[in-house]
């Protein structure tokens, strides 16, 4: 990766880092995807506020999770852009494509989004932790 690119990501990652820890949050889902999913997921950045997950698919994979899975709210930020099949319980399959870069609020949910391009899906999703109530 080019040094300016990675200068990039590093200030992006600092940046909502911050962002999240002045928002408030809801808390972290009890499903860990970095455990059950950890050739493809990657956590990036963790502490009391904030936990920053990379998460990278190839095509034909699941871009976020495989099969039907569950999010908490969370911020994404599209680092390679794809296109998708997405499907929600109960409701048929849309087409759906993110372009390199785009940033998007997901507030908690339950879907499958398959990767249906040519390119591998990378993206970054960051989950706010609940605020510590005992920390002033």
């Amino acid at each position: 990766m080019k040094k300016s690119r990675l200068n990039r990501r590093q200030l992006l990652l600092a940046g909502l880092g911050g962002l999240a820890a002045q928002l408030g949050a809801s808390g972290v889902a009890a499903q860990d995807p970095a455990k059950v999913m950890p050739r493809s997921f990657r956590v990036v950045l963790e502490n009391d506020k904030v936990r920053v997950l990379e998460f990278t698919s190839r095509p034909g994979m699941g871009i976020c999770g495989e099969g039907m899975h569950s999010h908490p709210a969370r911020l994404n930020v599209v680092m390679n852009g794809w296109k998708s099949l997405v499907s929600r319980p109960g409701s048929p399959g849309r087409a759906n494509e993110r372009k390199d870069g785009e940033v998007f609020w997901r507030d908690a949910e339950t879907h499958k989004v398959e990767n249906v391009g040519k390119t591998n899906a990378r993206v970054l999703m960051v989950e706010l932790k609940a605020p510590d109530k005992g920390k002033a």
